[in-house]
C-alpha cells in the first residue's frame, strides 16, 4: 500500500504543499476554511505527520527532557504530571530521565537527551538539604528550567515554592483563631524547607507580639514514628500547646498518635484544652481522607508544573529571554483539624 504523502494531502485539499505544511506546523495566517479542508483531507487519506523528520529538516524539536530524581516525592510527581499535560497541550512531548545520582547517571541522562535531540530541559530538584544544583545541570548547554521546593542560590530559570509565606499563612491563621502556644514538628535540622518555614513562623509570631521558642520546634526523621515520639515528648513538657504546624504528611499522621498518647484529641476548638489543632503543608490524597480532615497550605504543585512548562516554551521561542525566578504561594484550605 502506497504511503500517503503531504503532496497527496495538498492535492486532496486543493491547496499548495506549503499551505499543508503551514497547517501542520500551526504557523502562518491560514483561514479557518482552509485549515478545515486540509484537516478533512488528512482524515480522509489517513496521513500521519512525521514530526521527528519535520523537526530534523527545520533544525527544531518538540521534545523536552524532564529529569525526575525521586519518584517517592509526591510534590515532584504532581509537578511532573502537570508539566506533561501542559506541554502536550502546546504540541510538545516529554522525554523522561531518572538518574540515580548526581554524577555518572546524570551525565548519561543528559547525553541521552542530547542524542534524542531534546530542545530544552526541566530539572525537578528533590534534594532538600542543598541550595545548589549538581555541576552537570549547572553546565547544561540546553535551555534549562529548574523546579525546586525551596529557594536555591543559583542564577537560573527557577520555579519554586514560597515556604516562608506558607508557614506565615498557617501561623497567622492559627493566631486569628485564638492560639497563643504554637509549635512546629518535623524535618531534619539541615532541611532547607524546614529552615525557610521556621523563618516565616518566627516572623509571624513576632509581628503578633508572641515569643519564638526553639524547644517548640523539634526536628526529627521524616517518618510517622519519629514524629509521634517528638509530639508526645513536646506535649508532655508543655501541655499549654494548642496547635502544631506539621512539616510533612508523615509528620501529620505521627502527630495524631503522639497527641492521643498524652490523652488529647485533634480539633479546632482552642477553648477545649484537650484539643490540639493541626495544620500541614501538603494537599495529598491520603491526608485528605483522614478523619478529621486536615487543614493545610496547598503546595501549588499543579500551578508549578504549568509555570515550568510555560517558562521552558518561552525560553525556546525567545532565546535571549532574561533569567526568570517565579515564586508560588500556597493557599490555606481550612478543614476539621484546625
Amino acid at each position: 500500500m502506497k504511503k500517503v504523502s503531504i503532496i497527496d494531502v495538498a492535492r486532496q485539499a486543493g491547496v499548495s504543499v506549503s499551505t499543508v505544511s503551514l497547517v501542520l506546523r500551526q504557523k502562518g495566517k491560514i483561514s479557518d476554511a482552509t485549515i478545515e479542508k486540509v484537516q478533512a483531507a488528512i482524515a480522509a487519506l489517513g496521513y500521519v505527520h512525521n514530526v521527528a523528520a519535520a523537526n530534523l529538516r527545520a533544525n527544531t524539536s518538540n521534545l523536552i527532557g524532564l529529569i525526575l530524581r525521586d519518584f517517592s516525592d509526591s510534590f515532584s510527581i504532581k509537578v511532573m504530571a502537570s508539566v506533561v499535560q501542559e506541554l502536550e497541550k502546546q504540541g510538545y512531548m516529554v522525554f523522561l530521565g531518572q538518574p540515580l545520582d548526581d554524577h555518572a547517571h546524570l551525565e548519561r541522562c543528559l547525553l541521552s537527551f542530547k542524542q534524542q535531540g531534546v530542545a530544552g530541559v526541566i530539572y525537578l530538584a528533590s534534594d532538600t538539604r542543598r541550595t545548589q544544583l549538581p555541576e552537570q545541570i549547572r553546565q547544561c548547554p540546553l535551555p534549562l528550567v529548574v523546579v525546586s521546593q525551596s529557594l536555591m542560590e543559583e542564577n537560573c530559570n527557577l520555579v519554586m515554592r514560597d515556604n516562608r509565606q506558607a508557614a506565615s499563612l498557617a501561623t497567622r491563621y492559627l493566631i486569628e483563631r485564638g492560639h497563643r502556644s504554637i509549635a512546629y514538628i518535623g524535618g531534619h535540622e539541615d532541611n532547607v524547607i524546614r529552615q525557610q518555614r521556621l523563618l516565616g513562623f518566627r516572623s509571624t509570631l513576632a509581628q503578633n507580639g508572641m515569643v519564638f521558642r526553639e524547644e517548640s520546634t523539634p526536628a526529627c526523621s521524616d517518618d510517622t514514628y519519629a514524629a509521634s515520639i517528638a509530639t508526645r515528648h513536646l506535649l508532655e513538657k508543655n501541655n499549654t500547646i494548642t496547635a502544631l504546624l506539621c512539616h510533612s504528611p508523615d509528620a501529620m499522621i505521627g502527630c495524631i498518635t503522639g497527641i492521643h498518647q498524652v490523652g488529647r484529641t485533634v480539633g479546632k476548638d482552642v477553648f477545649l484544652t484537650q484539643q490540639v489543632a493541626l495544620v500541614g503543608f501538603e494537599d495529598m490524597l491520603h491526608v485528605n481522607l483522614t478523619s478529621p480532615s486536615f487543614t493545610y497550605v496547598s503546595s501549588a504543585s499543579e500551578e508549578t508544573g504549568r509555570q515550568a512548562a510555560g517558562l521552558i516554551i518561552r525560553k525556546l521561542k525567545e532565546p535571549e529571554l532574561q533569567t526568570q525566578r517565579i515564586t508560588l504561594s500556597g493557599q490555606l484550605i481550612a478543614r476539621e483539624s484546625a
